[in-house]
């Protein structure tokens, strides 16, 4: 078959001057509609779409044969299925309840209502299907021998099973790590306790021999070290405390030096002390017949010896 060219470029022109004048109508057609709505002519509601209501068949007839068409007359043991009621509650029989939920009569937002009346009535179904599977011969137990076969390989699970022991070990080690770090801490509270218990029977100590040097006790218990508790320690110092009358090394001390008061002005003259000459002593003033100074008339004094004797003598010793 051969086509000509002038005959494929009328063709082309025709259908451009097709396309021309299909926008030119829709051009027109625009330009008319804006022309009514300018003039009025145009007003809402006119260009409605309107559904129509659907008309609702009920083929009794139609159903009826679908539903004869799907059903098979197939015995029990191949259709497997069960209608029944739920069973007895026994326990409320026995406690003498009366049951409150009837089959029908399920409140569908109490979950527990609801899985109750699920599970009794998946128990009624296993108490009339069991005698039903024993009648036709189907057996309801695994045998002894019985070996499923695995939906994974061994490899598979050997590999699930090595995985699972390396998280088991993970987890071990992180509780022995937890527990180490619970021991240090504990070991480390120990020890401050104790080094804190050390430090206070020392200052305990190092208070009680300032009592005894100051006087204020004259027991020696603190050297008996850990013998007594600190509550006994504490008992006996309070006792001493409530002591009355001062320890001998207290009146010792009181003898020797007085009992405190004024101490400034102590060797000042007064009239009384001016005026009493009873301890005077001549010999004593005039250094006559005493021990020291001249030994009397004519005696020599006891002189020291001067320095550079007294360096020879060093030397010499």
């Amino acid at each position: 078959m051969v086509i000509h060219s002038e005959t494929m470029e009328s063709v082309e022109e025709d259908e451009l001057l097709s396309e021309e004048s299909e926008e030119e109508n829709s051009e027109l057609s625009d330009n008319e509609l804006q022309e009514a709505f300018s003039k009025g002519l145009l007003k809402p509601g006119m260009n409605v779409l309107v559904n129509k209501p659907k008309k609702f068949v009920n083929n009794v007839e139609g159903l009826k044969q679908c539903l004869a068409d799907f059903r098979r007359d197939l015995p029990w043991v191949e259709r497997l299925d069960m209608t029944n009621p739920p069973a007895e509650d026994v326990l409320a029989k026995a406690e003498g309840k009366v049951p409150s939920v009837a089959n029908g009569e399920v409140n569908a937002e109490d979950d527990f209502q609801r899985e109750m009346f699920f599970y009794r009535q998946a128990q009624a179904t296993v108490l009339e299907a069991l005698p039903l599977l024993n009648k036709h011969g189907i057996s309801t137990k695994r045998p002894e021998d019985y070996f499923a076969e695995m939906a994974k390989s061994d490899q598979h699970m050997q590999k699930i099973r090595q995985k699972l022991i390396s998280k088991q070990a993970i987890l071990e080690k992180s509780e022995k790590a937890k527990k180490l770090r619970e021991q240090r801490k504990f070991g480390k509270k120990v020890q401050i306790e104790v080094i804190q218990k050390r430090q206070k029977e020392k200052k305990a100590m190092m208070s009680a021999v300032k009592k005894y040097q100051k006087g204020m006790t004259d027991k020696l218990d603190f050297l008996e070290g850990d013998q007594k508790t600190g509550k006994d320690s504490a008992q006996g110092s309070k006792k001493t405390l409530n002591k009355k009358g001062p320890n001998a090394k207290r009146k010792y001390k009181d003898q020797k030096f007085g009992f405190g008061g004024k101490k400034s002005g102590k060797k000042w003259n007064t009239k009384e002390s001016h005026n009493d000459v009873s301890s005077f002593r001549a010999k004593v003033a005039h250094a006559k017949g005493g021990k020291g100074g001249k030994k009397g008339k004519g005696g020599k004094q006891n002189k020291r010896p001067g320095k550079s004797v007294r360096k020879k003598m060093k030397s010499r010793s």
